[in-house]
């Protein structure tokens, strides 16, 4: 069962201070979610305040092949992107003491359901639709959003993944319009409780 945080629920005034908070194990956490929910961003704080390296699927895809990942999606289409996607993942994956803010698409592939559940804490960066537009509209960068109405696209690929974010999740989080340090001290308690499968 995925543990629900939403974002109204907190202080808009408060702040994570400096502190490095350590997790009682050193399974690597993993986020998921859409597009504009925040994973890099979030991502990048959360290891900054848990003292972790932190790695985006993304980069790492873009930093092996030379290329955006816009690129790829020209020369290879979506099929060709998804495969090189499953296998840096299975490699970024297994690095322990991470944490890993993955694509929006990369829950897609059962493989990559898996190797998420099996191998790390995965943290489900949720927002709504209008939200994830707000925040990617002006961004041409996402190739899945090149069409004549990429808020109807969006709608569409939240109601495609969603059962897949969900089936991997070990925490569920509502982000809103929370701001970063705030989602990063709000994720803090519940990573620390989260209990690791053995």
């Amino acid at each position: 069962m995925s543990e629900v945080l939403l974002s109204a629920a907190h202080d808009s005034a408060a702040d994570p201070g400096p502190q490095t908070t350590r997790l009682p194990y050193r399974a690597p956490v993993f986020l998921v979610g859409m597009m504009g929910a925040g994973k890099t961003t979030i991502g990048r704080g959360l290891a900054r305040a848990l003292g972790r390296e932190f790695r985006d699927l993304d980069h790492e895809i873009e930093s092996r092949c030379g290329v955006r990942i816009a690129h790829i999606f020209d020369i290879e289409g979506e099929e060709g992107f998804r495969k090189r996607e499953r296998l840096v993942l299975d490699e970024c994956s297994a690095l322990p003491g991470i944490v890993l803010a993955t694509g929006g698409g990369a829950v897609l592939a059962p493989e990559n359901r898996e190797r998420l559940k099996n191998r790390g804490v995965v943290v489900y960066l949720r927002a709504t639709p209008e939200e994830l537009y707000r925040r990617v509209a002006r961004d041409r960068n996402r190739p899945l959003l090149q069409t004549p109405d990429p808020q109807a696209r969006i709608r569409e690929l939240v109601a495609a993944r969603e059962p897949f974010y969900d089936e991997v999740a070990d925490i569920v989080f509502d982000t809103g319009s929370m701001p970063v340090p705030q989602v990063v001290k709000a994720l803090l308690p519940l990573l620390q409780n989260h209990e690791v499968k053995e």
